[in-house]
């Protein structure tokens, strides 16, 4: 993917310009049906009782710990990134290429649950709690106007590209159902399914079989393949979407592409759609 040409603008939506903002995404969608999303929030407050690394866990103990999370918290931003086949992001007809970030209202710092860590953290990359708690959007109204998009429901068989998408596939059910996760883990992956489509991609999990890998993180796996971050700061829902939308088509290019890789160390993308890393 090649941004060098045009700077990339993250596009800032708040209450105030949600609905012409959706109503731009609605009329470009179709001719940008690769989307990477990223959601940030206020970090863990529940953690494994278990002495390994989380990748070491059974998936079911994970998803406990998926749904304990999301439950007691409040999302407070997401990323999309929209491409074409090719890799172009959208750029409007303009000397820029877009991304979106979305922010919402409902997080209270004063009164939610929250890790302090993570809390410090996000407000160090920029995120300003104080202008989200007065001009955030309203939880319910980006659901109605989410559910009744062509993001929904493969309307579009849209591709969604994540990385390590548990907790962001996890908000994303919380807001778009308006409740709780399911109990069960196997009903979590069909309401997955019904609401994406099936097609979804965790890099975290393509890279586990790409030879030659061995990284930990999105930044670090970027910087492994030569992607710069070119928008915003990391722990910015918009900015982390770019940067994901743009690592998925380095890696697809140079694993899944048989014009680009030698043939025994060249992937099958089929084999890896649908699969959430950890779940």
């Amino acid at each position: 993917m090649d941004s060098s040409t045009k700077p990339v603008v993250v596009r800032q939506v708040w209450a105030s310009n949600l609905e012409s903002e959706f109503a731009l995404l609605e009329q470009i969608l179709p001719c940008y049906c690769h989307v990477a999303f990223d959601t940030e929030f206020p970090g863990f407050i529940h953690v494994s009782e278990k002495n390994c690394h989380y990748s070491k866990l059974p998936p079911s103990y994970t998803y406990k710990l998926v749904k304990a999370n999301v439950d007691s918290l409040k999302l407070i931003q997401l990323g999309l990134a929209l491409s074409n086949y090719a890799g172009h992001l959208p750029d409007l007809g303009t000397d820029s290429y877009y991304v979106w970030e979305f922010n919402f209202k409902g997080f209270d710092v004063d009164r939610d649950h929250h890790n302090p860590d993570a809390i410090q953290l996000l407000a160090e990359q920029g995120i300003d709690f104080a202008q989200i708690k007065e001009e955030g959007i309203p939880i319910g109204a980006f659901r109605r106007l989410f559910l009744r998009s062509r993001f929904m429901f493969s309307r579009l068989n849209l591709t969604w590209v994540t990385f390590h998408s548990t907790y962001d596939f996890g908000y994303m059910v919380k807001v778009l159902t308006g409740r709780k996760l399911p109990n069960d883990l196997d009903v979590f992956k069909v309401v997955v399914s019904e609401l994406f489509g099936s097609s979804v991609y965790d890099m975290k999990h393509m890279i586990k079989f790409c030879r030659g890998i061995n990284v930990g993180g999105l930044e670090k796996l970027a910087k492994s393949l030569k992607v710069d971050r070119v928008a915003g700061n990391s722990h910015q829902a918009g900015s982390d979407s770019l940067l994901t939308i743009q690592t998925f088509f380095k890696l697809r290019d140079l694993y899944f592409t048989a014009d680009n890789c030698d043939e025994q160390d060249c992937l099958n993308i089929n084999s890896f759609v649908n699969i959430l890393f950890g779940l």
